[in-house]
């Protein structure tokens, strides 16, 4: 059986939708008193690999984007309390990844919608929302 070859512009069309998909990131906007940064999480092949990142003195937070396999894809976001022996979960969510075709809901607040945890013992909030960028 003879193979296809597809034509030139369709074999561009292809890598530019496979670049276009493997640029995805997630963006979240923490925010904690008066302190605010952004985290970024790219695709990873294991949540393993990705650490939480300290989020003033008392919270962390962790985003994870796994687009592969299909089985399994979603953006995964947690929040803890960090604690002297340790981090407690105080928050998670879980997201499947394709996002739905409008973008999960995306609106101000991303496709999270604006996001609450609070630490346990000093009642410190962390804010947060993310949003999925090319």
């Amino acid at each position: 059986m003879p193979t296809v070859m597809p034509r030139p512009a369709t074999a561009f069309l292809l890598l530019f939708l496979a670049l276009d998909a493997a640029a995805e990131q997630v963006v979240c906007h923490v925010s904690y008193g008066d302190e605010g940064q952004i985290y970024v999480a790219r695709p990873v092949a294991s949540p393993y690999d990705v650490p939480a990142v300290a989020v003033g003195s008392h919270l962390r937070f962790r985003a994870i984007f796994q687009n592969k396999p299909k089985e399994t894809a979603a953006i995964k976001l947690y929040a803890y309390a960090a604690e002297e022996d340790g981090a407690a979960l105080i928050h998670q969510a879980t997201y499947p990844y394709p996002l739905a075709k409008d973008g999960g809901g995306q609106s101000r607040y991303g496709f999270t919608g604006l996001l609450r945890a609070y630490e346990p013992v000093l009642g410190a909030e962390l804010q947060y929302w993310c949003e999925l960028q090319p």
